[in-house]
């Protein structure tokens, strides 16, 4: 009736727009995966074509993030490439080093202290054997504990077979590295030898001479023993307490490399670093843990390398 006395009609229609299909957004999250995993690829193409150095020292950052910042306190960067060549500086390189023979140390560290723990003839001796990580590198310590005569009588260079076992066990790992090797020889501050002919400085070196004779003797090589120092009581273990017996020891060291400023290609020695340590640290040893402590005293045939 309304429509016939002359009012118009007005219809409204509402269209709904959905959000499905090629008509949403979804599409901008496939593009930015489809973006990032281009630039990822690039990223990979541009470190493959880079020269040996500059992935030495992109290994080395990923191997000690923190560590390796450090080195770029003038804000230089190991990925500085193009038309300018990258600065490897000598401390990256040493960084590159140090990482590779920690992660070697920490394996022979856990073998030797594996031998030492499976020898019942040490444990009934009372034998202390510390392997520790530290700033020079990896150090072995042999130290006396008690009455402190467990590895040499008192005032004597005459080793006990506390020692001979245990110099043995620890030869035998250190047989199969290609590593240069220190020994030191450690006396407490006791003090002898008022005529001053024979002290604490002659026992502490005949000691680690001692000490030096017995790793030969199990396929120890003589290059790989680069000294042999003897310190007397000047670098004690128990500082406060100078007549203490941990302060008479024999310590072996493998100390870290350091790469020398004048080499032609410091990256080498990382490379060599890691193929001769990590190669040969797997290496099984030819005689059972059982077998040489059932003879503590039976010197091995020297082996030439």
């Amino acid at each position: 009736m309304a429509a016939r006395a002359g009012k118009k009609v007005v219809i409204v229609k509402k269209i709904i727009q959905g959000g499905g299909g090629h008509h949403g957004g979804s599409w901008k999250v496939a593009y930015a995966d489809f973006v990032t995993a281009m630039m990822a690829f690039f990223m990979v193409m541009w470190i493959l074509g880079m020269d040996d150095k500059t992935k030495q020292a992109i290994e080395g950052y990923f191997a000690n993030p923190v560590g390796y910042k450090k080195g770029y306190g003038a804000g230089a960067s190991p990925l500085s490439t193009g038309t300018t060549p990258a600065n490897v500086q000598k401390t990256q390189l040493r960084m590159i080093v140090r990482s590779t023979e920690q992660r070697s140390f920490e394996s022979l560290k856990k073998q030797i202290e594996g031998k030492i723990a499976a020898s019942d003839s040490l444990k009934k001796m009372h034998a202390v054997v510390d392997v520790q990580m530290t700033p020079d590198g990896l150090r072995i310590e042999l130290v006396e504990t008690g009455s402190g005569d467990n590895y040499f009588p008192s005032g004597s260079a005459k080793m006990k077979s506390a020692m001979m076992l245990a110099l043995q066990l620890i030869g035998a790992e250190l047989a199969h590295i290609d590593h240069p090797i220190e020994l030191e020889g450690h006396t407490d501050g006791a003090k002898f030898g008022a005529d001053g002919d024979y002290g604490n400085w002659e026992l502490s070196s005949d000691r680690a001479n001692a000490a030096r004779r017995v790793l030969e003797t199990v396929g120890v090589s003589k290059g790989q023993i680069i000294g042999v120092r003897g310190y007397a009581d000047t670098k004690l273990r128990v500082l406060n307490e100078p007549l203490a017996s941990a302060n008479r020891r024999i310590s072996i060291l493998l100390p870290y490399s350091h790469v020398n400023p004048n080499e032609a290609s410091p990256e080498e020695l990382a490379v060599n670093k890691r193929d001769s340590l990590i190669a040969n640290i797997g290496k099984p040893l030819p005689q059972s843990p059982s077998t040489v402590t059932e003879s503590p005293l039976v010197v091995p045939k020297a082996t030439k390398r």
